[in-house]
């Protein structure tokens, strides 16, 4: 008996083995970008029945910018993200930390003016003086308008990460009744302060580290940030240079350069808009940047939309610490603030895992009661 059973199983092995020997041999390993692009594209590519996958422009502020619409179903409620910098595009790196968002929302990925696939697509000269913070959250406020329209919804949920907290709190504030929800990732409250801040933090680092060069740099950048005044690039840049050094960005990496290679790998993007990205982000940077990092939204006591915050308890880049005081003063229908506790400033590709269930088990209930979402 215990011989049968043992050839039984033996055949079972082999048989698969025959089996799995006369398919079709694995396809080879990708070599370049536009085959692994391939590979990404196709094993995210949305076949639900229902589903949406648009890549398109759309006539925004008289321009031409680009979004990334996916989704399991349309009936879904729909999701914007204001991506950070300015000019960091989350659109060619949502295809690591986005696809299970895409079963619960209708996601909306746009590249900002000046940044990205837009930069790509219009003229940098007759953009660059319609480069200000009035006329990003008019576009924002634009794209919130056509996203209702086109998918017939009183409301949408915005996300602003970073800088995108920036635009999404004044849309928050300006356009409530458009809003079932306000999601800040890394949120912009009391910017001067945050820099103050994330510079003492970093130097804090360098000299336990016993790192000679990185003192010497950030101690002469010191009084850093002093008053309301705009911080200059030049010293921005050689701050952040240590502050990310010391994982005050992405916790316990060294920078962005994991996310910077992801972004190479996007199905959204050709090869003409991977070199783009940084110029647009350089761009973006110059016109807005100093100007942003003046700002103190603290002064903000009151909205009439819900509240979330999801904050890195390691983000020094734009204070998290400062985040949850503000938080603590605002009035809001309802309010959340989320610890990320193996975060810092990029929540949403540190603890993707924490971030779909957010989504799905907090913000997501809100739709649903007001009958917006499908079943």
């Amino acid at each position: 008996m215990k011989c049968w059973v043992a050839g039984l199983v033996w055949l079972a092995v082999t048989g698969f083995s025959v089996s799995a020997q006369a398919a079709e041999p694995p396809a080879p390993a990708p070599h370049n970008r536009a085959e692994a692009v391939k590979v990404i594209a196709d094993l995210r590519r949305v076949v639900a029945d229902g589903g949406i996958e648009r890549l398109e422009s759309v006539r925004i502020g008289g321009i031409d910018q680009w979004v990334s619409i996916r989704g399991n179903d349309r009936r879904n409620p729909v999701l914007l993200m204001l991506h950070g910098g300015p000019g960091w595009v989350a659109m060619p790196t949502s295809w690591y930390f986005q696809r299970g968002w895409e079963e619960y929302f209708t996601v909306v990925q746009w590249d900002q003016r000046g940044a990205g696939k837009t930069y790509v697509a219009n003229d940098p000269a007759q953009v660059a003086p319609t480069m200000s913070r009035e006329r990003m959250i008019a576009d924002s406020e634009e794209m919130v308008a056509w996203l209702r329209r086109e998918f017939g919804k009183d409301k949408i949920f915005v996300m602003g990460q970073s800088w995108g907290s920036y635009l999404g709190l004044e849309l928050a504030q300006r356009r409530p009744g458009w809003l079932h929800a306000y999601i800040g990732i890394g949120q912009l409250t009391n910017a001067p302060e945050s820099e103050r801040r994330g510079w003492a933090w970093t130097l804090q680092q360098a000299r336990e580290d016993g790192n000679a060069e990185a003192v010497a740099e950030l101690e002469a950048l010191a009084p850093y940030a002093p008053g309301s005044a705009p911080v200059p690039l030049e010293n921005l840049f050689k701050q952040r240079r240590w502050l990310n050094y010391y994982g005050g960005m992405v916790h316990n990496r060294r920078g962005g350069d994991a996310e910077a290679a992801a972004i190479t790998l996007s199905p959204e993007y050709t090869d003409q808009d991977v070199a783009g990205i940084w110029k647009g982000n350089d761009f973006s940077m110059q016109h807005l940047l100093g100007e942003v990092l003046t700002l103190d939204m603290s002064a903000v006591r009151e909205l009439k939309v819900p509240l979330f915050l999801f904050e890195g308890r390691h983000d020094y880049n734009v204070s998290s610490e400062l985040a949850a005081q503000w938080f603590q003063t605002v009035k809001a229908p309802t309010k959340q603030l989320v610890w990320f506790e193996q975060s810092a400033h990029e929540v949403m590709i540190e603890e993707p895992g924490k971030t779909l269930l957010t989504l799905v088990q907090q913000v997501r209930p809100i739709a649903e009661r007001a009958g917006d979402g499908a079943r």
